[in-house]
């Protein structure tokens, strides 16, 4: 088998984590690392196309590369639909660059996660205690609600630390309770994890450490049988704390360049830049603004959905290649807290399944609400996935083995056979008049084409449902994931002259 030459970038580092760092002005949660690779048969028509494109943006090089700064944070306040023609331009012939020939992996690692591992280091899950849902749920309200007293005493005596965390999870409990039926899972989230809070090991000097960026990718290629590969990584200088971490992980064939004489490293520069200010501008756009917003949902701004033809164009070329492109279960990595990676690949997904901008402007003010609820469904999903002990990837792809590869489905946890293709999924014959089903569950396709699973003749069956039941199954899917799970339940499904018509008994 050929040799396989890998590139390395990352976006958002710390070299160290402190109280400065994370009350910083332009601090982000996420460190984001990119790798992108190929054949070596391969490079050299691969860095010619590469040295085209940059030809084209030569007026936009600084110091003589192009370089992922050369789009600021502000041109992406709404996503894509805030891009001006220009850089438009320059992301969609950057996008266009990738092909069947590249592979790429990403990994997105949140610091105050790392924080508070380090903190409970020396706790192992149990029967009694889940302490990875534990961290997730302590570094997701850290992030979320950035309480500036636990900011600032996450660096003095664990004692306090722990007394802080106590404090702020027992007065958000008071505040959630003006909105229980928003806050009901994190009223019992927080209430469990006040009980646990009684010691903690001893806080250590906090340097980023690298590590678990290059151990999604170890993973990464043992799934795709890579064993023959060099991984070039930027320049550092003396420290190589990067290349360390990589050899810490047991990769192997590990060098430095200049990102100035490397195409692999500018393109990993790029792809990484291009993820983190989406990332980030998702984050900020979806972060609370003042307390007095804690109790109430955030959604999504109008904004974000009103874009052109290009624009939404582009959305599907970054879902291709950061999803479709040599898709492999380990090709996004993240720790147990993913929330913001998820909440990405969500976009793309939702945005994929537009066919037009036509499709968008039909229910505009609307969007939001159901991106919210496709959101809520991918952590949801998550988090359950890790409750049952396993640390998975955020793609949307299944666990599979390589007979359902080949037969192209998968079993979901009803028992149901659920297609990759969602045109192969069986459509439910909604006959005209009413007919009662007994439902297990209703969930929504990457494609956003509402599902349901049913018991049918002492058979478990998951059935496409008409479109028109798409807000039906987006409302159902956010309820569930606010705590208000109906099913199993039987429904009565109607077809009339007005339509299609769902009603839960």
């Amino acid at each position: 088998m050929s040799k396989y030459n890998f590139y390395y970038d990352e976006s958002e580092h710390s070299r160290k984590i402190n109280h400065k760092t994370i009350t910083a002005e332009n601090y982000f949660d996420s460190f984001i690392a990119v790798v992108v690779g190929w054949l070596s048969n391969n490079q050299a028509g691969l860095y010619e196309r590469y040295t085209v494109f940059e030809s084209k943006y030569e007026h936009r090089k600084s110091n003589g590369e192009l370089k992922s700064t050369t789009i600021k944070q502000s041109q992406l306040k709404s996503g894509f639909a805030s891009l001006n023609a220009d850089n438009l331009s320059l992301l969609e012939d950057f996008l266009t660059l990738f092909d069947e020939r590249i592979l790429v992996y990403y990994a997105v690692s949140s610091k105050i996660e790392y924080i508070i591992h380090q903190l409970f280091e020396d706790y192992e899950n149990s029967l009694l205690v889940d302490m990875d849902a534990m961290k997730y749920s302590i570094t997701k309200a850290i992030v979320s609600y950035q309480p500036s007293d636990i900011m600032a005493g996450m660096y003095n005596n664990t004692g306090e630390f722990i007394g802080l965390l106590k404090n702020f999870f027992t007065g958000q409990i008071e505040k959630d309770k003006a909105n229980k039926t928003l806050k009901q899972k994190e009223i019992e989230q927080f209430s469990q994890i006040l009980l646990l809070l009684d010691d903690v090991s001893t806080i250590k000097t906090i340097d980023w450490n690298y590590d678990i960026a290059f151990v999604g990718f170890k993973k990464f290629l043992n799934e795709k049988g890579i064993h023959d590969y060099s991984i070039t990584i930027d320049q550092e200088g003396e420290n190589s704390n990067t290349g360390k971490a990589a050899e810490r992980v047991g990769l192997c064939s590990i060098s430095e360049a200049d990102s100035l004489t490397s195409c692999g490293i500018r393109m990993a520069d790029m792809l990484a830049g291009i993820i983190s200010k989406l990332l980030k501008a998702l984050h900020n756009a979806l972060e609370y603004a003042l307390p007095e917003e804690l109790i109430d949902k955030k959604i999504l701004d109008k904004s974000w959905f009103i874009v052109n033809e290009r624009q939404l164009a582009l959305y599907k070329k970054l879902h291709q290649v950061a999803i479709e492109l040599n898709k492999a279960w380990y090709k996004a990595f993240a720790g147990t807290y993913s929330d913001d990676l998820i909440v990405f690949i969500a976009l793309l997904g939702f945005m994929n399944h537009f066919k037009s901008v036509e499709d968008i402007k039909k229910d505009l003010d609307m969007q939001g609400e159901y991106f919210n609820a496709y959101c809520c469904e991918h952590l949801a999903e998550h988090f359950k996935q890790m409750r049952n002990g396993r640390h998975i990837p955020t793609l949307p792809i299944d666990a599979v083995t390589d007979t359902d590869l080949s037969n192209g489905f998968v079993i979901n946890r009803r028992g149901a056979k659920v297609f990759f293709d969602i045109d192969r999924q069986p459509l439910l014959e909604i006959k005209n008049g009413h007919q009662t089903f007994h439902v297990l569950s209703v969930g929504l396709s990457k494609e956003m084409i509402p599902v349901v699973t049913i018991v049918e003749e002492d058979e478990v069956k998951c059935y496409r449902i008409p479109r028109e039941l798409s807000e039906w199954a987006m409302t159902l899917v956010g309820l569930a994931n606010m705590g208000e799970n109906v099913f199993p339940s039987k429904v009565v499904f109607s077809r009339t002259n007005a339509g299609y018509f769902a009603n839960i008994l």
